[in-house]
């Protein structure tokens, strides 16, 4: 029996012997594998692109909801009491000034009209009368046939009925100037409200108001400034770091609900001498023209003030830009090539882009993409940072540049607008910044040239009217801000593939001289 026990657990152990054989290959497998993995060689330095800083005069602009008003908005009322016949205009319509709105019931004003011709014909014939009266009796009054009395009747009764005719006159003129108002006219052009008497309504004075007329053009845009942005822009003018236009005569620009820019521009003409106490906030008023009549009375819309300039700023991409519990940081490049934690002060928003205005200097290299990787002194391969086509952040580079008077090195200055290949088209924000940086050059006499340019692929044929059109989107773009488009010139260039990789060939160059 204890053989048979013995002889059992042998063949047991036989049967284990497979499965430790294959456990121990798999742990010399594993075993081999993790020191394979650690043999691996460390990764190579990050890359990282970089931006240079750059201290310049940017175009700001600020932004406020406002609300569209006519500049005169007329009441049309009954001037009589009388039956209203019918309505001729459409309501809701733009109608003509002198243009009939509504018609009165004319028969009892006619008879009145009538009736006072009758009455000045009468008092016209009596003052014939008198004046023959008076003509016979003068004579002979003077060879004493009449006494002094008889004469001084006859020239009473005369006085009388002459006066007698002005007043019929004035009269009958009352008369026909109320038949005249029973044909209800507009006195402006505008765009007329509903009806708000019914026809055969008898009008009086308690029922007298017909409906509105509005006038569209020129429209008033009223909006508001809080007294604590008022108090910011003081001090940030007393300081130096913001500059307004000449004059305070912002171009006021509108944006319409679904984000396109209204294609007039006004200037503020109004301004409210005091606060509302109840709001705290200061009114404003804009006019702006509006012939087409797409701007109607009580409409919402977005007010752009364009003018005003931040001196030496600098402005970063916002992703650039990171922050912890301490604040805000930007990861620096130094000339080691080495990275550098960098604390800084950020102002407002610029498009994509942040206002810097306490930590970075002119000539730094700020890491733009790849800043999540780094650690404080580590070894990086950068890369220039080149803004993609229509984007915020390529539009934050285009700067006009300083008007001569400002300029003290007397070049031109320039600034660029990139394009996506094969692409002649700026979206709505690539338009939106092109109008901010024009802003400051309403008004100002400076030539400006536009060049435009393409990448080495393509045709060359091609790539020259792909640069002409680029050329020309930039300039209308320019023109809709404001800028006269006789200053504007379209140079073309020496050679039509723009300097440097293809990403930055694609461009438009915008130079400013004297």
């Amino acid at each position: 029996m204890r053989r048979l026990v013995q002889r059992h657990r042998f063949i047991d152990d036989l049967r284990l012997i497979p499965v430790l054989c294959i456990l121990t290959l798999a742990c010399s497998w594993l075993t081999g594998c993790a020191r394979e993995e650690a043999k691996k060689p460390a990764p190579g330095m990050p890359e990282v692109t970089t931006l240079t800083v750059t201290a310049r005069d940017v175009p700001v602009t600020a932004i406020y909801v406002a609300q569209t008003q006519s500049s005169q908005a007329v009441n049309i009322q009954a001037r009589v009491s009388g039956f209203l016949d019918k309505r001729v205009y459409v309501e809701g319509s733009v109608v003509k000034a002198g243009q009939v709105l509504f018609q009165m019931d004319q028969k009892p004003f006619q008879a009145q009209v009538d009736a006072q011709k009758a009455a000045l014909q009468r008092n016209q014939a009596a003052a014939l009368v008198a004046k023959q009266n008076l003509d016979r009796t003068k004579p002979l009054a003077a060879a004493n046939a009449l006494s002094q009395k008889d004469l001084d009747d006859a020239e009473g009764q005369y006085e009388q009925s002459i006066a007698a005719v002005e007043q019929q006159k004035a009269q009958l003129q009352e008369a026909q100037l109320n038949l005249s108002y029973t044909t209800i006219r507009s006195p402006v052009d505008g765009v007329s409200s509903y009806a708000a008497i019914a026809d055969g309504t008898y009008l009086s004075p308690q029922n007298s108001q017909l409906t509105t007329v509005s006038v569209l053009s020129p429209m008033w845009i009223n909006f508001s400034v809080s007294e604590n942005a008022m108090e910011r822009i003081r001090g940030e003018v007393k300081n130096g770091l913001l500059n307004l236009p000449e004059g305070g005569h912002f171009i006021v620009q509108i944006e319409l609900v679904d984000g396109t820019i209204f294609p007039y521009t006004g200037r503020i003409t109004f301004s409210d001498p005091s606060y509302n106490s109840q709001t705290g906030t200061f009114l404003l008023r804009a006019t702006v023209d509006n012939p087409a009549g797409l701007l109607r009375p009580n409409q919402y819309v977005r007010t752009r003030l364009l003018g005003a300039i931040r001196p030496n700023a600098i402005v970063v991409p916002q992703r650039a830009v990171q922050q912890s519990a301490k604040g805000h940081f930007v990861w620096v490049i130094n000339k080691q090539n080495q990275s550098e934690l960098r604390p800084i002060v950020v102002g407002d928003w610029y498009g994509d882009s942040w206002f810097v205005s306490e930590g970075l200097a002119t000539g730094e290299q700020v890491v733009v993409d790849g800043g999540g990787r780094l650690a404080q002194g580590m070894t990086v391969k950068p890369t220039p940072y080149v803004p993609k086509a229509g984007a915020a952040d390529a539009l934050a580079t285009v700067d006009l540049g300083k008007p001569p008077a400002a300029n003290a090195t007397g070049k031109p200055a320039a600034g660029s607008v990139y394009f996506a290949q094969g692409s002649a088209t700026l979206d709505a924000e690539a338009q939106r910044r092109l109008r901010e940086a024009a802003a400051s050059y309403v008004g100002i006499g400076t030539a400006i040239t536009i060049t435009g340019y393409a990448d080495r692929t393509g045709a060359a044929g091609n790539n020259i009217a792909l640069a002409k059109e680029r050329a020309t989107a930039v300039r209308d773009a320019l023109v809709a801000a404001g800028i006269q488009r006789e200053r504007i010139r379209l140079v073309a260039p020496v050679t039509v593939t723009g300097s440097g990789n293809d990403e930055q060939a694609r461009r438009v160059d915008i130079a400013t001289a004297p």
